[in-house]
């Protein structure tokens, strides 16, 4: 599995150090809503996908990772307006992306961070995003929505309920995570999938203007806390 971050990283390294002249193409932004962060992000994760699959000949997973999902803009927001939630504390950061909220946690004074994703190019995407940062975060590839989250003592997820299937392993890992006395933070848009009654929602954003031409339907964002 290592190998397979190790040849990500490579690439994903050569992306942001020879980027593209049009949309296809990794820039280092400020992300809207929580400017103290900066990620490197497609300037169209579908055009950048379709070369980059090209380049590879075989199919690759979709780059989720590429964009700063509105959830996690949340979750993000929330944890360096309230540092208390995660100061201190060892955190894991749940499908985690392009490394937003572990980096969030990680600024806002966590003990230790986790950024756990399943593709590769997302674990190289946070090493990457991580390091611009100045933040120290551990990456974690595996699936790991069996378990119970280990030694974490606040377990954050920015907008995971995104399909059914995956939205019912997601809550039975975080009900898991919650028997055994850590807190669970979540960020949401208003998915379909999301628990909504097993939620407690405790702060929400409007969605800024760029997430809200991407996705029409969706006009704020929740902080969500599950209830024990």
């Amino acid at each position: 599995m290592m190998s397979r971050v190790r040849q990500a990283l490579a690439e994903l390294r050569h992306e942001v150090t020879t980027p593209g002249v049009g949309l296809d193409r990794l820039r280092l932004v400020e992300v809207p809503l929580v400017p103290e962060v900066q990620l490197y992000l497609a300037e169209d994760a579908i055009v950048w996908w379709a070369r980059m699959e090209a380049r590879a000949g075989v199919k690759l997973p979709p780059p989720f990772w590429s964009s700063a999902w509105a959830g996690g803009k949340a979750v993000a927001r929330y944890v360096l307006d309230h540092p208390a939630a995660v100061a201190g504390r060892r955190v894991l950061d749940l499908a985690a992306g392009s490394g937003l909220v572990a980096i969030a946690a990680g600024k806002a004074g966590a003990a230790a961070v986790t950024a756990n994703d399943v593709d590769p190019y997302a674990v190289a995407a946070i090493t990457l995003n991580a390091k611009v940062n100045g933040v120290r975060v551990t990456e974690c590839l595996a699936d790991l929505l069996d378990g119970d989250g280990g030694d974490a003592e606040t377990v954050l997820a920015g907008d995971i309920f995104y399909t059914g299937i995956v939205a019912q392993r997601v809550l039975a890992f975080l009900e898991r995570v919650t028997a055994r006395g850590a807190e669970v933070l979540v960020g949401d848009p208003g998915r379909e999938h999301l628990p909504r009654g097993r939620m407690q929602t405790i702060a929400t954003y409007q969605l800024p203007l760029v997430d809200a031409f991407a996705d029409a339907q969706l006009t704020q964002m929740d902080v969500l806390r599950l209830r024990r």
